[in-house]
């Protein structure tokens, strides 16, 4: 499964209502780091394939949602299991540190 492209209208549908657990990437155009970790977090969406979802909201563009979560920085990763926080961090980590979050929620 790729990551998805979600917006401040569609975050409680995609995210609060998902499921599964969902790690959001709060991130910009703009933004080095956010770039650094696209590659990994794409893999480990095609790993997990149907046990996590992966989406990506742009702060620039969706400014609601990233505000509602206070989000002062990013990358902010945010990973949600039964529609609450269960965890998050910010900035760029490494693929394998990606990777033993998301398993901690499943």
């Amino acid at each position: 499964m790729a990551t998805v492209a979600v917006t401040d209208q569609t975050f409680d549908a995609e995210v609060r209502q998902s499921t599964v657990p969902v790690v959001v990437d709060f991130w910009a155009e703009w933004c080095g780091p956010c770039k650094q970790i696209g590659p990994a977090l794409e893999e480990l969406s095609a790993e997990y394939g149907d046990k996590i979802k992966v989406v990506k909201v742009n702060v620039d563009e969706n400014p609601q949602s990233p505000g509602q979560m206070g989000v002062r920085g990013i990358p902010a990763l945010f990973l949600f299991k039964n529609g609450e926080v269960f965890s998050n961090k910010v900035g760029a980590a490494p693929k394998a540190a990606l990777k033993s979050w998301i398993d901690e929620a499943l």
